[in-house]
């Protein structure tokens, strides 16, 4: 029960991108399969949410230089057994830039399948991550102690801070939605 709305929100994702159905059907497959798949200490793999955060003018996105993987990418973090995605994205966004920010639609911009190096006493683990596009209400950024730094990046010039695929993914994706 508690996975019924992110298998809808899937679908729908499904539906408007049909080239990516190789990723909707692994992803779909592990939240059916996993009833522990919004849990930090799954390690097969746990959903987590992030933010496409742009700013006011809708023209730069807000990036992280991730104090765990040393590189830039959206904000965004653990569900901790909380299984509305959206309201994890939008939390973590706030959480971890210190922006009010709000959401511009109520579908999924974008998924990712990535895999998390080992580290300390953590396997190395896969991250189902469900982005959702907002917008902050102001540039006034504050950096929190999860990021080494925060900084907007021209969503036009977005390959000057990350080569990072997903991220160049949810760059076109942006274009293409005008």
């Amino acid at each position: 029960m508690h996975r019924r709305k992110l298998l809808q929100y899937l679908d729908d994702y499904r539906l408007r991108f049909p080239q990516e159905a190789a990723v909707v059907d692994r992803f779909v497959a592990f939240v059916e399969d996993e009833p522990r798949c919004f849990e930090r200490d799954c390690w097969r793999g746990h959903v987590t949410g992030s933010a496409w955060l742009v700013d006011p003018d809708r023209s730069a996105v807000l990036l992280t230089h991730h104090r765990k993987l040393n590189i830039w990418v959206q904000l965004g973090g653990h569900s901790d057994g909380d299984p509305d995605t959206l309201a994890v994205a939008q939390r973590e966004a706030e959480e971890e830039s210190g922006l009010p920010v709000y959401m511009l639609e109520r579908s999924i911009f974008d998924i990712d399948i990535h895999e998390i190096p080992a580290r300390k006493s953590d396997p190395a683990h896969y991250h189902f991550d469900v982005r959702f596009a907002f917008c902050a209400m102001s540039t006034d950024f504050v950096v929190s102690d999860e990021s080494m730094a925060l900084a907007w990046a021209e969503i036009s010039r977005l390959r000057s801070f990350t080569q990072e695929e997903s991220m160049l993914r949810m760059q076109n994706k942006w274009r293409l939605r005008g």
